[in-house]
């Protein structure tokens, strides 16, 4: 049981997920991998939730890869697909939560860190952040088909083969550059400050505008790029797009529902 290798605190409208193994530099064993997949469901049956943070315990790695003790056992082709697999699984269901995820990320973004953070809505880093898969010099593995072009999306296909091929760690910066990251902060000391801050505006604006345009964006990033009136009726025929539209004519706050 992953137990409290991570931590889910609600703080209002906004829930924080921490990566606690600082030990292993918050590297995630299976059932880690199988807990984050619960939250997920968590998160999307809590219509109180507006934002999610996630973020990793002690400063020295958001999350570092998975434990390399858990592949100790390896000996089958069935095992290996089946771990790939899973890591698609955790990461698409990441994708499809309803709700903006923000990662706080400070020191190490490693493997499976990095497809953590890749699954994420935005990506906000201090200047301690390495990004990466240093596989090539390390087990010698590789990605999931699906791991590698959520990269290529994000990165370009040139800039995924150099971080592999050498298996160099990409800094804040250069990642900042690249479009991975929204903002890098001034200091590793106000990452998780800012990301909650973030959170907070992102959970006082129409939340049917926020999980409509999450929506759409998930169609186009996964090929689907016709059709959508769903998601045009959601909002337009909502009490809150009356509701907004009475408090813009009014001169006031909008009370926004989600309804």
């Amino acid at each position: 049981m992953a137990g409290d290798d991570i931590l889910v605190e609600q703080l209002g409208r906004i829930l924080r997920v921490t990566f606690n193994r600082p030990a292993a530099r918050n590297a995630m064993t299976f059932a880690m991998y199988e807990r984050l997949y619960e939250i997920c469901a968590e998160i999307d049956a809590n219509r109180e939730l507006r934002c999610v943070v996630f973020t990793g315990a002690g400063g020295e790695a958001f999350v570092a890869g998975t434990d390399i003790s858990e592949f100790r056992d390896f000996g089958s082709e069935a095992q290996a697909l089946e771990y790939e697999r899973k890591m698609e699984r955790v990461f698409g269901r990441l994708e499809d939560v309803k709700i903006p995820i923000l990662a706080a990320i400070s020191g190490a973004c490693t493997g499976g860190g990095a497809g953590i953070a890749a699954a994420c809505d935005l990506r906000i880093a201090g200047p301690s952040a390495r990004f990466g898969f240093p596989v090539a010099r390390t087990l010698g593995n590789c990605l999931s088909i699906g791991n590698y072009a959520r990269f290529v999306s994000l990165i370009g296909a040139g800039q995924v083969k150099q971080m592999l091929y050498t298996a160099e760690l990409f800094d804040a910066r250069r990642m900042y550059e690249l479009g991975f990251l929204n903002e890098i902060s001034e200091s590793d000391d106000v990452v998780a400050t800012r990301a909650l801050e973030i959170a907070e505006r992102i959970a006082g604006n129409a939340p049917l505008t926020i999980s409509v345009t999450k929506e759409a964006l998930r169609r186009i990033a996964r090929g689907q790029t016709a059709g959508g009136d769903d998601l045009i009726l959601k909002c337009y025929t909502s009490r809150d797009f009356r509701e907004g539209m009475s408090a813009f004519l009014e001169k006031r706050l909008a009370d926004w529902r989600g309804e």
